[in-house]
């Protein structure tokens, strides 16, 4: 397996922390607890387990052996972690106990990290998501639909406005974001296990 030393073309904000290691002993040292990521036998059990699989362009086995052969732009520009639910039916059912959904969460936040991942779709729409989670501490449907809309398809806006039309009109979506009660106290949960995300 080649070892990632050379990487003077396209530097990520995460590269230092590599050290000579391959990607997937980056992936393993960054997943809390055993990952297990070395024990995936390919069996597929994951993929053909996954309520999200058929909108994933690779499946969890797949994205796994691009980790193997060191696919590293194919792995960040892979939709495939941000189709996870986290529903943890894959981690279930893995016959080798590979923590799978927590090998996900490892990928997406390499790929955060990673400027050459700035066109990733998904990874736009968790982000706005997770930025009115934070400011207001529930998600705000109306503007997170328009923003991705126009953001990132807009030759559907026509489309989402119906859609949006029609919920507004039966008040299952509200024009204007709403905080919750006790925001500060959510925002510090929030900041704390940011703190400890940091400290992997």
């Amino acid at each position: 397996m080649t070892v990632l030393v050379d990487r003077q073309t396209k530097k990520g904000p995460w590269v230092d922390q590599l050290k000579g290691r391959t990607l997937i002993e980056w992936v393993e040292d960054r997943t809390p607890g055993d990952s297990r990521l070395e024990m995936c036998i390919q069996c597929g059990t994951c993929g053909g387990s996954c309520p999200s699989g058929q909108d994933m362009d690779h499946t969890p086995r797949q994205l796994f052996a691009m980790l193997r052969a060191e696919l590293e732009e194919e792995v960040l520009n892979s939709n495939t972690p941000w189709f996870c639910v986290s529903c943890y039916l894959c981690t279930v059912r893995c016959p080798q106990e590979v923590k799978i959904t927590d090998i996900m969460y490892t990928i997406k936040t390499l790929a955060v990290a990673d400027p050459r991942t700035h066109a990733n779709t998904a990874r736009d729409f968790s982000e706005t998501f997770i930025g009115y989670v934070d400011r207001f501490g529930r998600s705000f449907e109306f503007g997170l639909a328009s923003r991705h809309a126009l953001s990132h398809m807009p030759n559907s806006v026509q489309g989402v406005m119906e859609l949006g039309l029609g919920l507004l009109t039966q008040r299952r979506m509200d024009l204007t974001p709403t905080k919750i009660k006790n925001l500060p106290q959510l925002s510090k949960i929030l900041h704390r296990a940011k703190e400890l995300e940091a400290e992997l």
